[in-house]
């Protein structure tokens, strides 16, 4: 009963998810090119609200747990596990005022109404992930860039989403380059859960009612260890020992 519910659901869900994304694109490009950085990150704020908006056509409902107080005026790594993309607006939304800025496979900075658009004028790095000549200066370049402007890296260690919510091995190449190029920064890692009952069926139709938790653990500075290896399998286990299947 409740996967057939989510057929029409599902079906009203995506008419304003892609209607909400083709809004955007042509107020993110006025934004940015009338008025600048400050205009097109308020609109690219906006959309994330209305993004989980949407998503309450579905029953999706969202809880943050921050019990710390992190500074806006520091440079953040924030680390996370990966299940779906509806990991993406509600952090983008909840984590706002740090300005946080992904990690993002090339291929998605073209052809998505909106979502491209951010990627390219946001702040994000594109990497290939078959080009190591593209993909480590990337990371570097993307990592002097947090470390200048004190706003928020965001990595999903695993590399590719969860389908069932396990966790995968964490990949430490891309961590490495942005301790290495963000020595000043705050690590703050992050728990997310229920993301991937999204896509339970598949990506039609989509799950119906779920919580999505996201769950920030005790920050980090970066600057205070000196056995990296350790701090990264530190890190992994905070992360993963708070998952829930």
């Amino acid at each position: 009963m409740v996967k057939l519910l989510s057929y029409p659901l599902s079906l009203i869900y995506y008419l304003f998810f892609i209607l909400t994304l083709i809004i955007f694109h042509p107020i993110q490009w006025f934004c940015f090119n009338v008025f600048g950085y400050k205009a097109h990150k308020l609109s690219v704020d906006v959309l994330q609200f209305c993004l989980m908006r949407c998503a309450n056509i579905l029953g999706t409902h969202f809880s943050f747990t921050n019990p710390y107080e992190i500074d806006s005026n520091r440079p953040l790594i924030i680390v996370v596990n990966h299940q779906s993309l509806h990991d993406i607006y509600p952090l983008t939304w909840y984590m706002r005022k740090h300005h946080p800025k992904f990690i993002s496979k090339i291929e998605l900075g073209k052809g998505i109404p909106s979502v491209s658009y951010n990627l390219r004028h946001g702040g994000a790095a594109l990497i290939d992930r078959k080009n190591p000549r593209q993909s480590l200066p990337a990371l570097m370049k993307f990592g002097e860039y947090i470390e200048k402007t004190k706003r928020a890296a965001v990595i999903f260690p695993e590399g590719t989403r969860s389908k069932d919510g396990t966790p995968k091995p964490f990949q430490t190449k891309g961590l490495e380059i942005l301790f290495k190029k963000i020595p000043s920064a705050i690590i703050v890692p992050v728990t997310i859960n229920n993301s991937w009952k999204m896509f339970r069926y598949g990506k039609f139709p989509l799950g119906l009612g779920n919580h999505l938790k996201f769950t920030v653990h005790k920050p980090l500075e970066l600057a205070t260890f000196t056995d990296r290896e350790n701090l990264i399998n530190s890190i992994e286990t905070t992360i993963k020992k708070q998952i829930h299947s």
